[in-house]
């Protein structure tokens, strides 16, 4: 990203005789412009998730029968997507940082996965549904990664989780209405045309991701000076703004993408994140076991996806809002615990009691752990927001190694463990505490790394001899 370094210091300045409330007259419209683009991405993460989970739904419809499934070979199906997220998505992080052209990376990569996942409707045996699953994990993983990447080469620090949660809230409502598409496919589409209803699944959202995937192309943005429908006074705006926001010292010599591959993997902070978000993940496991988990309650398939929407519903509400609420205060650990702590009491009910609204309502509050995840990305971001090499390869490293929480979490959900899967709420319980005592100790050193900064400016004789811009402080 050479060419907006060399932008920025010039994009700063012609803003600077700039009356205030002109620039953020002008800055508002910028956002708003820039928010309306952006929100074709929830379009994105909702048929990314649905794509992901249809296997789930389709369960419910006779996948494993007409598939011959046996064992935990279901598991494997549900965990072999993520070792394509393991593998790809740091290379395909690092590629776009280099063609700096994500309007074009991920919707292609999109068009990708929706082929395969229309392909998975017309597998016969486990093999072979099982090699269109990894096809996916390998074609999905750009998403992730490259979005929060682009996110961040957009907004201030203290707009991204908002922005954030605005763009990823279609992985939480398509974990609820995901359910409500499914529900109607398997009950209106059984024997059309001598296919099964799950088939019918695949092959439906498979072709709207691919409809979808060309129309983002026109309307994703790329970054600020490479994007065709800036004007010059927006364009020199998006990068001035970035630079205020204490990005102004972040290009040390115009780091490479190599470089930036050298410096995430010499920083301990992207290791422990990364570890953190493994065992993280694997307290998350519920969410891609949930319409199994909504069937416990013991009604027929149509009505356990139908409720299997109601929770992710207010999950979004509450994630929004908490979100909205770290962005004002620009803190962020204090509001992952709290979404945690809703999290791990519907976990300790379930543990608790097989009474059908007691565990329906522990439902609602083990969704309210997806305000929290979004956080937590922010708070990556922010994190490693000076250095925009090294920014993109400790995104995709930390989500591509979490992805292993996956793949355990997989595992995790038995049927033998089932109706009650007591074993797997307290597993997940446990993985849920200490993954937020990991992220504690990341608070606790940013906060005297923060105090750090403030007395060097304290104690500084001239501004040039510090290492941090003015201002700058890491949000916690």
């Amino acid at each position: 990203m050479s060419a907006l370094s060399d932008a920025r210091l010039e994009a700063a300045h012609a803003f600077s005789d700039l009356p205030s409330h002109a620039r953020d007259d002008l800055e508002r419209r910028l956002v708003r412009k820039l928010d309306l683009r952006m929100s074709v991405v929830l379009l994105l993460y909702a048929l990314n998730y649905i794509d992901r989970a249809n296997a789930s739904s389709a369960r419910l419809g006779g996948f494993e029968k007409d598939l011959h499934l046996q064992g935990s070979q279901f598991a494997t199906i549900l965990s072999i997507i993520y070792v394509g997220f393991i593998i790809m998505q740091v290379p395909a992080n690092m590629f776009l940082h280099w063609l700096e052209r994500p309007a074009i990376l991920i919707p292609c990569s999109m068009v990708i996965w929706g082929v395969v996942s229309t392909l998975t409707g017309i597998t016969q045996n486990y093999t072979e549904v099982l090699l269109a699953r990894l096809l996916l994990g390998f074609s999905e993983a750009p998403l992730f990664p490259g979005t929060i990447f682009l996110l961040s080469g957009w907004y201030k620090r203290d707009e991204l989780a908002v922005r954030t949660t605005l763009v990823t809230c279609g992985t939480v409502l398509s974990a609820g209405f995901g359910s409500l598409f499914a529900s109607g496919i398997l009950t209106g589409m059984q024997g059309k045309l001598g296919q099964s209803a799950w088939r019918w699944l695949f092959y439906i959202d498979g072709s709207i991701t691919i409809i979808v995937a060309i129309c983002a192309i026109f309307i994703l943005p790329n970054f600020p000076h490479n994007t065709k429908w800036l004007t010059p006074e927006e364009r020199s705006l998006a990068i001035a703004r970035l630079a205020d926001d204490g990005y102004g010292k972040m290009d040390h010599g115009k780091r490479t993408t190599m470089q930036g591959l050298r410096d995430a993997l010499s920083d301990w902070k992207v290791w422990w994140f990364s570890v953190s978000l493994v065992i993280n993940s694997m307290g998350l496991s519920f969410v891609i076991y949930f319409p199994t988990i909504v069937a416990t309650l013991r009604y027929d398939t149509m009505v356990t996806l139908l409720l299997a929407a109601p929770p992710w519903v207010l999950a979004a509400i509450g994630a929004f809002s908490l979100a909205r609420y770290s962005d004002n205060t620009k803190k962020r650990y204090i509001y992952i615990v709290a979404s945690n702590a809703f999290a791990a009491l519907g976990f300790t009910i379930s543990i608790c009691t097989m009474n059908m609204i007691a565990r329906y309502v522990s439902l609602f509050l083990m969704a309210q752990i997806a305000a929290g995840q979004i956080i937590i990305w922010a708070w990556v971001n922010n994190t490693f927001a000076r250095e925009p090499a090294k920014r993109a390869v400790a995104i995709a490293m930390i989500s591509g190694m979490s992805a292993t929480g996956n793949i355990v979490g997989s595992y995790m959900w038995p049927l033998n463990w089932g109706p009650t899967y007591r074993y797997s709420y307290v597993i997940s319980f446990a993985a849920l505490g200490v993954s937020t005592a990991m992220l504690g100790v990341m608070y606790l050193y940013l906060k005297r790394v923060n105090e750090q900064i403030e007395r060097n400016e304290e104690n500084a004789k001239d501004i040039d001899d510090l290492q941090d811009p003015v201002g700058f402080r890491y949000l916690v």
